[in-house]
């Protein structure tokens, strides 16, 4: 029913059946891989209403710890992976799964597991990647708030009035309304788009 392909290596169709809902890859060698392929090989599809969520687990001294990538269906009969960034990634995924007893006979052996599930169900889950592109974002907005704050800060302290002023021909002079209007510009652009500034 299903099959995997790791790139430069053959089709994988071998599966442990775990339980009547559970399937199960082991991926030898599994160190330089960093794209994974899930398909069904179109031999029997999912009953009515059900799909398949796809885990993932890289292999770990205390046993596996099961990482959800996304999900097949018979509408979706196949999935591109990126698994590199799960391998030094602490997995964050509340719906870790068990496989049964199976566990890691290999310190480099890898292990992709398939769930059958109702497609509700599977509609409702967040993939591991969504989970860190949206921490990702919400770390990175925070950075730039804190920074430009920071900087609106410390520019600010050095504020005088013009009758403060001293005169000095080689300083040049910013007006603070002008500091300000582009740290509010820049922080509403940020919560417009956090990537705006690579265009």
């Amino acid at each position: 029913m299903f099959g995997i392909i790791v790139a430069g290596r053959l089709v994988q169709t071998d599966f442990h059946r775990v339980s009547e809902t559970q399937f199960l890859f082991n991926i030898p060698e599994a160190d330089s891989i960093n794209h994974v392929v899930i398909f069904m090989t179109g031999q029997t599809p999912f009953p009515e209403g059900l799909g398949g969520a796809v885990y993932f687990a890289w292999p770990r001294p205390e046993g596996p710890v099961w990482t959800l990538l996304g999900h097949i269906s018979n509408q979706k009969p196949s999935a591109i992976f990126k698994i590199s960034s799960l391998k030094t990634a602490d997995d964050i995924n509340d719906g870790r799964v068990h496989f049964g007893d199976m566990s890691h006979q290999q310190s480099h052996l890898a292990q992709i597991g398939i769930s059958v599930e109702p497609l509700e169900q599977l509609a409702q889950q967040v993939p591991i990647t969504q989970v860190s592109a949206q921490t990702a974002v919400s770390t990175y907005m925070e950075f730039c708030t804190k920074m430009l704050e920071n900087f609106f800060n410390y520019a600010s302290s050095f504020a005088v009035t013009q009758s403060q002023m001293t005169p000095n021909p080689t300083e040049t002079f910013v007006p603070l309304s002008t500091l300000k209007t582009w740290f509010e510009n820049f922080q509403r652009r940020l919560q417009q788009n956090p990537y705006f500034w690579k265009s």
